[in-house]
Protein backbone atom coordinates (compact mmCIF):
# COMPACT_ATOMS: atom_id res chain seq x y z
CA UNK A 1 0.00 0.00 0.00
CA UNK A 2 0.97 3.58 -0.86
CA UNK A 3 0.62 6.28 1.09
CA UNK A 4 -1.70 7.94 -1.38
CA UNK A 5 -4.20 5.31 -0.97
CA UNK A 6 -7.00 5.66 1.88
CA UNK A 7 -6.56 1.69 2.42
CA UNK A 8 -3.75 1.76 4.56
CA UNK A 9 -3.25 -0.32 7.93
CA UNK A 10 -3.10 2.45 10.08
CA UNK A 11 -6.64 3.69 8.88
CA UNK A 12 -8.22 0.62 9.34
CA UNK A 13 -7.14 0.41 12.47
CA UNK A 14 -8.33 3.94 13.32
CA UNK A 15 -11.85 2.84 11.47
CA UNK A 16 -11.95 -0.15 14.09
CA UNK A 17 -11.33 2.35 16.88
CA UNK A 18 -14.56 3.97 16.11
CA UNK A 19 -16.61 1.36 15.87
CA UNK A 20 -15.58 0.48 19.09
CA UNK A 21 -16.90 3.46 20.67
CA UNK A 22 -20.75 2.19 20.16
CA UNK A 23 -19.71 -0.60 22.44
CA UNK A 24 -17.66 1.16 24.62
CA UNK A 25 -20.56 3.84 25.62
CA UNK A 26 -22.83 0.94 25.88
CA UNK A 27 -20.72 -0.75 28.38
CA UNK A 28 -20.46 2.41 30.50
CA UNK A 29 -24.02 3.15 30.37
CA UNK A 30 -25.14 -0.39 31.36
CA UNK A 31 -22.18 -0.40 34.27
CA UNK A 32 -20.70 -2.96 32.52
CA UNK A 33 -17.06 -1.67 33.42
CA UNK A 34 -14.70 -4.87 32.80
CA UNK A 35 -15.52 -5.07 29.15
CA UNK A 36 -15.62 -0.80 28.57
CA UNK A 37 -11.94 -0.99 30.77
CA UNK A 38 -11.02 -3.03 28.19
CA UNK A 39 -12.40 -1.70 24.75
CA UNK A 40 -10.99 1.75 26.38
CA UNK A 41 -7.17 -0.12 26.59
CA UNK A 42 -7.68 -2.04 23.02
CA UNK A 43 -8.57 1.82 21.76
CA UNK A 44 -5.64 2.86 23.07
CA UNK A 45 -3.09 -0.07 21.63
CA UNK A 46 -4.67 0.80 18.42
CA UNK A 47 -4.00 4.67 18.30
CA UNK A 48 -0.06 3.77 19.57
CA UNK A 49 -0.44 0.90 16.98
CA UNK A 50 -1.29 2.74 14.01
CA UNK A 51 0.98 5.65 14.60
CA UNK A 52 3.78 3.42 14.62
CA UNK A 53 2.87 1.53 11.56
CA UNK A 54 1.85 4.57 9.74
CA UNK A 55 5.45 6.18 10.56
CA UNK A 56 7.15 2.93 10.64
CA UNK A 57 5.94 1.91 7.01
CA UNK A 58 5.38 5.79 5.65
CA UNK A 59 1.49 4.44 5.29
CA UNK A 60 0.43 8.04 6.52
CA UNK A 61 -2.23 9.88 4.63
CA UNK A 62 -4.45 12.58 4.62
CA UNK A 63 -7.46 10.73 5.33
CA UNK A 64 -5.51 9.20 8.14
CA UNK A 65 -4.45 12.37 9.54
CA UNK A 66 -8.20 13.61 10.11
CA UNK A 67 -9.43 10.36 11.26
CA UNK A 68 -7.37 9.49 13.82
CA UNK A 69 -7.95 12.75 15.82
CA UNK A 70 -11.27 12.78 15.31
CA UNK A 71 -11.21 9.39 16.84
CA UNK A 72 -9.41 10.00 19.51
CA UNK A 73 -11.87 13.03 20.42
CA UNK A 74 -14.47 11.10 20.16
CA UNK A 75 -13.74 8.20 22.41
CA UNK A 76 -13.01 10.80 24.88
CA UNK A 77 -15.87 12.95 24.47
CA UNK A 78 -17.53 9.79 25.12
CA UNK A 79 -15.91 8.37 27.73
CA UNK A 80 -16.15 12.24 29.79
CA UNK A 81 -19.58 12.42 28.97
CA UNK A 82 -20.53 8.76 30.23
CA UNK A 83 -18.82 8.76 33.28
CA UNK A 84 -19.73 12.26 34.45
CA UNK A 85 -23.73 11.91 33.42
CA UNK A 86 -24.05 7.60 33.86
CA UNK A 87 -22.99 8.11 37.61
CA UNK A 88 -25.81 5.74 39.23
CA UNK A 89 -23.47 2.65 40.56
CA UNK A 90 -20.31 4.16 40.28
CA UNK A 91 -17.75 4.32 42.69
CA UNK A 92 -15.53 6.56 40.33
CA UNK A 93 -17.21 8.97 38.63
CA UNK A 94 -15.80 11.77 36.81
CA UNK A 95 -17.07 15.55 37.79
CA UNK A 96 -19.41 16.63 35.74
CA UNK A 97 -17.34 20.15 35.58
CA UNK A 98 -14.12 18.53 34.79
CA UNK A 99 -15.83 16.71 31.65
CA UNK A 100 -17.15 20.32 30.92
CA UNK A 101 -13.49 21.63 31.21
CA UNK A 102 -12.23 18.36 29.18
CA UNK A 103 -14.54 19.06 26.10
CA UNK A 104 -15.31 22.19 25.87
CA UNK A 105 -11.32 23.19 25.59
CA UNK A 106 -11.08 20.32 22.82
CA UNK A 107 -14.13 21.46 21.09
CA UNK A 108 -13.10 25.37 21.15
CA UNK A 109 -9.55 24.13 20.10
CA UNK A 110 -11.21 21.91 17.50
CA UNK A 111 -13.61 24.65 16.12
CA UNK A 112 -10.70 27.06 15.94
CA UNK A 113 -8.67 25.37 13.93
CA UNK A 114 -11.48 24.31 11.77
CA UNK A 115 -12.16 27.71 11.52
CA UNK A 116 -8.45 29.18 10.90
CA UNK A 117 -7.49 26.43 8.78
CA UNK A 118 -7.34 28.74 5.45
CA UNK A 119 -5.09 31.15 7.44
CA UNK A 120 -3.05 28.98 9.28
CA UNK A 121 -0.59 26.43 8.03
CA UNK A 122 -0.29 22.69 9.38
CA UNK A 123 2.51 23.15 11.33
CA UNK A 124 1.19 25.93 13.76
CA UNK A 125 -1.42 22.88 14.66
CA UNK A 126 1.33 20.83 16.38
CA UNK A 127 -0.14 20.04 20.36
CA UNK A 128 2.53 21.50 22.38
CA UNK A 129 3.88 19.78 25.22
CA UNK A 130 1.61 21.32 27.73
CA UNK A 131 -1.43 20.08 25.23
CA UNK A 132 0.03 16.46 25.42
CA UNK A 133 0.25 16.24 28.98
CA UNK A 134 -3.25 17.22 29.17
CA UNK A 135 -4.16 14.91 26.86
CA UNK A 136 -1.95 11.99 28.16
CA UNK A 137 -3.53 13.11 31.90
CA UNK A 138 -7.11 12.84 30.62
CA UNK A 139 -6.74 9.07 29.13
CA UNK A 140 -4.64 8.38 32.64
CA UNK A 141 -7.54 9.75 34.02
CA UNK A 142 -10.19 7.80 32.73
CA UNK A 143 -8.25 4.50 32.29
CA UNK A 144 -8.13 4.51 36.03
CA UNK A 145 -11.67 5.73 36.49
CA UNK A 146 -12.94 2.78 34.39
CA UNK A 147 -10.19 0.51 36.19
CA UNK A 148 -11.44 1.98 39.66
CA UNK A 149 -15.56 1.59 38.72
CA UNK A 150 -14.77 -2.06 37.54
CA UNK A 151 -12.96 -2.76 40.71
CA UNK A 152 -15.40 -1.38 43.03
CA UNK A 153 -15.02 0.66 46.09
CA UNK A 154 -11.72 0.79 47.74
CA UNK A 155 -10.83 3.46 50.64
CA UNK A 156 -8.16 5.11 48.98
CA UNK A 157 -9.86 5.98 45.64
CA UNK A 158 -11.38 8.68 47.51
CA UNK A 159 -8.29 10.54 48.58
CA UNK A 160 -6.19 9.84 45.12
CA UNK A 161 -9.28 10.56 42.65
CA UNK A 162 -10.20 14.19 43.71
CA UNK A 163 -6.36 15.57 43.33
CA UNK A 164 -6.17 13.18 39.87
CA UNK A 165 -9.73 15.60 38.38
CA UNK A 166 -8.00 18.75 39.52
CA UNK A 167 -4.74 17.97 37.88
CA UNK A 168 -7.09 17.18 35.08
CA UNK A 169 -9.00 20.24 34.63
CA UNK A 170 -5.90 22.45 35.27
CA UNK A 171 -3.94 20.97 32.31
CA UNK A 172 -7.04 21.48 30.45
CA UNK A 173 -7.53 24.96 31.36
CA UNK A 174 -3.78 26.24 31.10
CA UNK A 175 -3.16 23.98 28.22
CA UNK A 176 -6.56 25.62 26.22
CA UNK A 177 -5.39 29.07 27.00
CA UNK A 178 -1.62 28.02 25.99
CA UNK A 179 -3.20 26.75 22.85
CA UNK A 180 -4.74 30.27 22.22
CA UNK A 181 -2.07 32.28 22.76
CA UNK A 182 0.38 30.57 20.34
CA UNK A 183 -2.34 30.23 17.85
CA UNK A 184 -3.04 33.95 17.92
CA UNK A 185 0.36 34.93 17.87
CA UNK A 186 1.06 33.03 14.26
CA UNK A 187 -2.25 34.39 13.41
CA UNK A 188 -0.48 38.17 13.97
CA UNK A 189 2.80 37.15 12.80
Amino acid sequence: MNATSPLTLPNALTLLRILAIPFFAIAVWYGHYWQAFVLFAAAGFTDLLDGFIARTFNQSSDLGAVLDPAADKLLMTTAFVLMAWRTQGMTAPIPVWVAILAISRDGLISFYAFASVDRLSDSKFHPSLLGKLSTAMQLIAVTLGLLFNALGYRPWMHIFLPQMYWVVAGLALFSGIHYFLRATRSAVA
